[in-house]
């Protein structure tokens, strides 16, 4: 599962802290170095409490009041999420090796200023936009999957015939493709 580079994760202008929490739980178990949140309309200290996965204890988490007041690492890409008739379609997105990935509020879009600060602006290919945690879900999902190193999908139905062998690399446990 092991893949190059970084990402961190977030959302401008939460307001449920339900969506926030999950969120924040599932960058954590996909492995995000970092989560912020712009302009939040939460108490971000209330989520903090009911973390049940001790995401907080275990990644840095910023919280900036504005766009303006973002800083994100150098080199890192902003990646907006967001359901617009031009963004690249998820399946489609080769995902940078140093990334920040944003989505806006449960009920509205990034706003226009976020979207300026994009590099790229990908969406998941639905019918209608889905719960703000969900997509974050699905976006960490596909670069896992995209940048991970695993084994290549078998002809027919099941797992793969033969599993990657793990080497060392710099001390780390790491798997390698096998042909």
């Amino acid at each position: 599962m092991m893949a190059r580079g970084y990402f961190g994760m977030g959302v401008e202008g939460i307001s449920k802290e339900q969506n926030l929490g999950n969120l924040v739980r599932s960058a954590h178990a996909f492995g995000a170095s970092f989560f912020f949140v712009v302009r939040p309309e939460i108490d971000v200290n209330a989520v903090r409490v009911s973390d049940t996965s001790g995401a907080f204890d275990h990644m840095p988490f910023h919280v900036w009041d504005s766009v303006e007041d973002m800083n994100l690492p150098k080199g890192c890409q902003l990646v907006g999420v967001e359901f617009m008739e031009d963004s690249v379609e998820l399946p489609s997105f080769r995902h940078p090796t140093r990334a920040a990935y944003v989505l806006g509020p449960e009920m509205g879009d990034l706003s226009p200023e976020m979207l300026a600060k994009t590099s790229h602006t990908i969406k998941i290919p639905m019918k209608f936009c889905i719960n703000v945690g969900v997509a974050g879900a699905l976006t960490m999902y596909d670069r896992l999957i995209s940048i991970g190193k695993f084994a290549d999908r078998p002809v027919k139905a099941g797992g793969p015939e033969e599993m990657l062998p793990p080497t060392q690399h710099h001390g780390h446990r790491r798997k390698v493709r096998t042909k």
